[in-house]
């Protein structure tokens, strides 16, 4: 099954990771910046892969888990762990283990892959197991293998009808973000830029330059997948086994003329979710459910027949992978990034509601206290965007007459489901900035 409609909560590493395995948004589960920024993830918090091991789960994590290491931050709830020092690097990378450091010689997708597959030959094979195999790829700056540095080298790849977007008609914050094509370094260029090149023209050879990277190390991403399944299918365990694909936040790959993500706008906002289920899931099926990463841990336990921990603040995605539409199913997803002003792309703090039809943003204009996030403040914005006639959010539709029922309201649901998340609704408070 297909989720068209899958959305993260918070679209940044180390607080995305960390809402999978607790099944709670950042300000509740505590990493709301990245662990770079010096925040340091509490493991031993309730989370999936703990239930699981306490009631009879092999547990394993390979690859990138950007939580933080030594003391209480090391994987926990894992029978084996074998992790990248933050990002980790693309070639020969070094792994931390409870035994010390590993280091590898070749391709980190590879490697990833080999060393998921040797705990599974190694399990026992009469108990349950959980394995998550968490990629560093396609993480900037991107270094594919050697087996795809030529991939589509004679290729023009199309580019997004946005890349020469001109912030205009938006809230501050786009126009200030330091995200754009002419933000690329020499590191992800890989080469010098040709001389005479007007500035339009420059932007869409740094794009080809951008996309082209990027997609020879999804390359090796999407042919390590299908080890993992072949796997599956030689070992006879396909028919037993859920596999789920993810990722921990969309990413821009041109859009508005932009790379990273952080922005509640829909090309960082959406994530891939996909799930194989043989026997209950319809094979080929999709949904349009608005579902988000904070129901995977809720959903993972109830696969396993487990109650969820009270904590978590998401729901069991099981009727929908029935093919069940729940009456109650929500209508809305909440979104907080934190990390105001950080140091690399300068991205303002935001929050907001999205609806079906509608996306409500609010850019509170300091970064709430967090670690991280810089002291400087800015005038607070809002942003409204109409997603059925402006699906590619180009028109702040917040002062527009025409609109003023749909930001009242959605202005009233953004505060009740910030207190439903037990989050503090900073467009309505009269403290001053925590």
């Amino acid at each position: 099954m297909r989720f068209d409609n899958a959305f993260c909560t918070n679209s940044i590493c180390s607080p995305a990771r960390a809402t999978l395995l607790t099944g709670a948004y950042s300000h509740v589960h505590g990493m709301t910046t990245l662990e770079q920024s010096g925040q340091k993830f509490d493991a031993r918090q309730p989370s999936f892969p703990q239930m699981l091991q306490a009631a009879g789960y092999q547990t394993a994590i390979v690859g990138k888990w950007h939580l933080g290491h030594g003391g209480v931050s090391d994987p926990c709830g894992f029978d084996h762990w074998e992790i990248l020092p933050e990002h980790g690097q693309y070639h020969d990378p070094t792994f931390l283990t409870a035994d010390g450091e590993h280091r590898y010689s070749g391709y980190v997708t590879d490697i990833i892959t080999d060393l998921a597959l040797n705990w599974l030959d190694r399990r026992d094979p009469d108990q349950p197991f959980a394995l998550l195999i968490q990629h560093k790829a396609p993480h900037r700056a991107f270094e594919p293998a050697e087996r795809h540095r030529h991939l589509y080298e004679h290729e023009e790849i199309p580019a997004p009808a946005t890349l020469h977007d001109d912030y205009a008609n938006r809230a501050g914050a786009a126009a200030e973000a330091r995200m754009r094509m002419s933000d690329l370094l020499p590191s992800d260029l890989k080469m010098p830029v040709p001389g005479g090149l007007s500035e339009r023209e420059e932007r869409e050879w740094r794009h080809q330059r951008y996309i082209k990277e990027y997609l020879r190390v999804i390359a090796g991403l999407d042919e390590n997948v299908g080890r993992v399944l072949h796997y599956l299918d030689v070992g006879g365990l396909t028919d037993d086994t859920v596999v789920a694909y993810t990722s921990d936040h969309g990413f821009y790959l041109g859009e508005h003329g932009w790379f990273d993500k952080r922005f509640m706008y829909e090309p960082s906002l959406r994530i891939p979710l996909v799930v194989r289920w043989p026997g209950v899931v319809e094979p080929g099926s999709s949904c349009d459910e608005l579902v988000a990463n904070v129901d995977y841990a809720q959903t993972i336990l109830d696969l396993a027949d487990l109650p969820a921990h009270e904590r978590m603040q998401g729901r069991s995605l099981l009727p929908l992978l029935r093919g069940e539409r729940p009456d109650d199913w929500r209508d809305a997803v909440y979104y907080r990034y934190f990390e105001h002003l950080d140091v690399c792309h300068g991205v303002q703090a935001n929050y907001g509601i999205r609806t079906r039809t509608h996306k409500l943003i609010h850019y509170p204009g300091h970064g709430s206290g967090q670690v991280g996030a810089s002291p400087q403040t800015r005038a607070p914005q809002w942003e409204l965007f109409d997603l059925e006639r402006d699906p590619d959010e180009l028109h702040n539709r917040y002062d527009d007459p025409e609109y003023a029922q749909v930001v009242e309201d959605l202005t009233a649901r953004l505060t009740a489901l910030q207190l439903h998340y037990l989050d503090t609704p900073e467009h309505v408070s009269t403290e001053e900035p925590r």
